[in-house]
């Protein structure tokens, strides 16, 4: 639902300073304001169509209290390249994660699944996530899972975070979000994460018009509920910003919709690094012409480019991490090979940025957003993270 957020930005502590004089009276009790509590919630897969399901009766509360608007992804628009965008204000090419899989030179491979590569900083530290930054200006924060987390990035972690578990519920997620901000004020963290997967997984296995997908986005908002009756219960709801964003969206795939590689190039003659609405590839030494001549140019519901001329709006190409050769395909189409057919009926689509369907929405609830307001695009990647004009 949500765009790339929005730049959540830095957690700014503002002083009042207050002159006096002998010769003025002293100028009236000045209140203190409460610095708010901010809270970062990302529902992976989460399409902004998905909110007019009506199942997100919470979702929808929220932004009628608040603003919610659309938003511009990075490219390419996936889990783990997004969600470092949204807490750092970068583009994957310049954040350094361009892929949920990718190769460097010095450190090897990486992918989701490999949690040594996952916790290594190294692979991070080409970004400054929110938290770190904050922790640096004495701030305490805390991530209930979010990409880069489990990783000291540039030698700082969160006050709280807890290794990522897929089979951990929502709810469960929830109550430790809240066990965190039942800990003395001085204690407590004022800028929070909180992840939910769910519906990027069914929407992966079921599509994203499946039952069980409709029934991850209920159990999402009733988690989500869950939260925001927390924070009343607490005392902290006024006093709380949440911002609730999505990486990607979600498109319905199927078997007819495949370009298959190898009906355009061998597939001996290519190393892939990762496949899909997005698609990096090397070639082989000695093939580089031949895969070159094969595959660069635009072709029926498939476009490839070399690195160094990936179109300028996709803002990808200048990364030592980015594959020789990048491929996009049409929303709704995947690359895949013989030996890897597709099997899901749901994937993130390439390109994102073009195709309005698949745009997430940004949600925030604020003391000052206007009920029911709406904001303009918003851009997850800024070279200084700021929150929107709403």
């Amino acid at each position: 639902m949500f765009d790339r957020l929005f730049g959540l930005a830095r957690v700014a502590v503002l002083t009042l300073a207050v002159a006096a004089c002998a010769t003025t009276p002293p100028a009236p009790p000045v209140e203190t304001v409460q610095a708010p509590n901010v809270i970062l919630i990302s529902i992976d897969g989460f399409r902004a169509d998905y909110l007019e399901r009506g199942a997100t009766p919470v979702l929808a509360q929220l932004a009628a209290e608040g603003a919610s608007g659309p938003m511009k992804p990075s490219f390419p628009s996936v889990t783990f390249p997004n969600h470092y965008t949204l807490v750092t204000g970068l583009h994957p090419d310049h954040h350094g994660i361009v892929g949920n899989n990718m190769v460097d030179a010095e450190l090897g491979r990486f992918s989701l699944g490999n949690k040594q590569a996952v916790a290594d900083r190294r692979w991070w530290d080409q970004g400054e996530p929110i938290w770190v930054s904050a922790e640096r200006q004495g701030v305490k924060t805390a991530t209930m899972f979010w990409p880069g987390s489990e990783a000291d990035i540039r030698g700082v972690r969160p006050s709280y975070w807890t290794p990522f578990d897929q089979s951990m519920p929502g709810d469960a997620r929830v109550d430790q979000v809240l066990t965190w901000l039942d800990l003395p004020a001085a204690q407590r963290p004022a800028l929070t994460t909180l992840y939910f997967d769910i519906v990027d997984t069914m929407g992966h296995h079921h599509g994203p018009d499946g039952a069980e997908t409709l029934q991850a986005m209920r159990s999402v908002d009733a988690s989500i509920g869950r939260l925001v009756d927390g924070l009343k219960a607490r005392g902290l709801y006024e006093n709380t910003v949440l911002v609730v964003v999505s990486d990607h969206g979600m498109a319905a795939t199927s078997p007819d919709r495949v370009t298959v590689l190898d009906d355009i190039v061998d597939p001996e003659a290519v190393q892939i690094i990762y496949s899909g609405a997005v698609t990096f590839l090397n070639p082989v030494a000695g093939r580089e012409a031949e895969v070159e001549q094969a595959l660069l140019g635009s072709r029926p519901h498939l476009d490839c480019w070399r690195k160094s001329e990936i179109p300028a709006r996709l803002v990808l190409g200048s990364n030592p991490r980015v594959s020789a050769i990048v491929c996009a395909s049409e929303p709704g189409w995947l690359l895949a090979t013989r030996a890897r057919p597709v099997t899901k009926p749901g994937a993130p689509t390439a390109m994102t940025t073009l195709r309005p369907k698949c745009r997430r929405s940004s949600s925030p609830t604020a003391p000052a957003s206007s009920p029911g307001g709406g904001c303009r695009t918003w851009t997850a990647s800024t070279s200084s993270p700021s929150w929107p004009a709403c």
